[in-house]
């Protein structure tokens, strides 16, 4: 599954697009019940530490969409922030299944 990416205020490289379907895939793979990921790359005005947010929506059916948030130095690691915080919420929801 490929996510659907949005840049907001940057044009963004095919090398960060790569990245973030890669942590998509690994994570859509660990949990089958993904069947959506909106991911949006935002650059925060001005121009200062921790200026790249990210944020990503994923839809579980069954469950209110999963969203997550972060900001950071880089794009990557923002992404890995958001998606370590969703990896918590997927799993309070597969027990509760």
């Amino acid at each position: 599954m490929e996510a659907n990416i949005k840049a907001i205020h940057f044009d963004i490289s095919e090398k960060l697009v790569a990245f973030v379907n890669k942590k998509i895939e690994k994570l859509t793979r660990r949990f089958e019940c993904i069947t959506e990921a909106d991911v949006n790359l935002r650059l925060i005005k001005p121009e200062t530490a921790l200026n790249k947010e990210a944020g990503i929506k994923l839809t579980v059916p069954g469950t209110p969409d999963l969203f997550a948030s972060k900001t950071a130095d880089s794009f990557e690691e923002a992404i890995d922030l958001a998606l370590e915080a969703l990896e918590k919420q997927l799993e309070k929801n597969k027990d509760k299944k």
